[in-house]
């Protein structure tokens, strides 16, 4: 354990400072999609009401993001990483104010904001990563990189989880979350610790040409993400209210299970470099997301049996389970991703990646709020995003023995 942390620790300072930024951005990320749900329920709002809110979120990601991954082509990153420091707990603050008196349209406005901020570090983190760590650490730094949210998640849900726990009246949700927001404006110490010199690669146009682009590697290395993006919005922003309604569990005992899911997420993803170098891309990633699949329909199935004492225990091993799973495949498919589409065709695909995730979250999030106004089982909906799920692994696999091919051919 300690040798593989050892090798996280070689990469270059700022590299390490600028994931450590993302740390605390990804906190208010984490604590919003955890406990945000809880807190707009204790103050009358619907799941249908919540859904609606936060589909404006994902709308800020999808207005910038393709702009965003155009414009960063050939130029430096890391003024666009300052926006996203501020930003991001700024409007994190709004939103939360916005709850407290009611308005509608303050909640509007700032998960759109809020939604925009996200994207400055969203699309730029992985570009800038890829251009300025050595070849031979870039799955450790990718991997590092993705480890942020469950680091996050792990600090965020303990603080919650101890806190709820043992005074949850002057600890309740509201107090939580304005506590967490204050405490990722952190960032901005570590953002200025950054070293100003970054690497731009050279013979890369900066202004926009769409003609400079392989258009048909890209569409092809996107499918997958489009699918499962589609599908994850079903269920990712949704799984407290899914326990907290069909299982009636409580924000602490939530927070105690999220804290150990992250724990086993982070402890996973560390192991993520010799995994793909013991069973490659070609067995890792399709094993690792359907074990994570047959976990989500396990988790799901038991709201038809939720009367028993013992379902929520089988939901929370499940889902126990499908946590590291998919979140192991995570950086691997991104790492494919990237390698497969080429230096060139990074920002764009970056940009467009953010893009479709937040398009797709966005229409997911809507249809979510329909499905649930319409009292839709959660276990229908979840089931919806395991087949989506599946559908995402197989186009995986084509795309894994597609990337070998023109690895052989020295198309790449």
């Amino acid at each position: 354990m300690f040798l593989i942390i050892k090798e996280y620790l070689k990469l270059d300072k700022s590299i390490l400072n600028i994931i450590t930024v993302e740390f605390f951005i990804q906190m208010v990320n984490v604590s919003f999609m955890a406990i945000l749900p809880l807190y707009m329920k204790a103050e009358g709002y619907s799941d249908a009401a919540y859904a609606h809110f936060t589909s404006y979120r994902y709308l800020g990601m999808l207005a910038l993001a393709l702009f965003l991954g155009i414009y960063i082509k050939g130029r430096r990153i890391l003024p666009v990483l300052y926006i996203a420091t501020v930003g991001v707990p700024l409007f994190g603050l709004l939103i939360l104010i916005g709850v407290q008196i009611h308005s509608s349209a303050l909640l509007l406005i700032a998960h759109l904001l809020w939604g925009t901020a996200y994207t400055f570090i969203q699309i730029p983190i992985l570009p800038y990563i890829l251009r300025n760590v050595p070849q031979h650490q870039h799955t450790s730094a990718i991997t590092l990189n993705f480890a942020t949210w469950s680091i996050a998640s792990i600090v965020s849900f303990l603080i919650i989880a101890v806190l709820n726990s043992s005074n949850s009246i002057i600890f309740n949700e509201q107090n939580l979350l304005y506590g967490i927001v204050l405490f990722s404006f952190s960032s901005m110490y570590f953002i200025f610790k950054v070293n100003k010199n970054e690497h731009i690669p050279s013979g890369i146009e900066s202004r926009l040409n769409l003609r400079g682009y392989d258009w048909k590697v890209i569409i092809k290395a996107l499918v997958p993400t489009s699918i499962i993006a589609f599908g994850a919005g079903f269920t990712i922003p949704f799984v407290s209210l899914f326990f907290s309604n069909v299982h009636n569990m409580s924000t602490s005992y939530f927070s105690f299970m999220s804290f150990a899911a992250s724990f086993i997420v982070a402890y996973a993803a560390l192991w993520v470099p010799k995994i793909k170098q013991g069973m490659g891309y070609k067995k890792a990633v399709p094993l690792t997301q359907s074990m994570a699949i047959i976990a989500l329909i396990v988790m799901a199935t038991t709201q038809f049996y939720s009367d028993y004492s013992f379902a929520v225990y089988v939901a929370v091993l499940f889902y126990l389970i499908r946590q590291p799973l998919m979140n192991i495949a995570a950086p691997m498919t991104s790492d494919i991703t990237m390698k497969y589409v080429g230096e060139r065709n990074r920002e764009m695909t970056s940009g467009l990646t953010s893009a479709i995730w937040s398009g797709s979250t966005f229409f997911s999030a809507i249809l979510f709020g329909i499905l649930r106004h319409l009292n839709v089982a959660y276990v229908n909906i979840f089931l919806i995003t395991a087949a989506m799920y599946i559908i995402g692994v197989i186009w995986y696999i084509y795309l894994i023995n597609d990337y070998n091919k023109r690895e052989s051919r020295a198309e790449i």
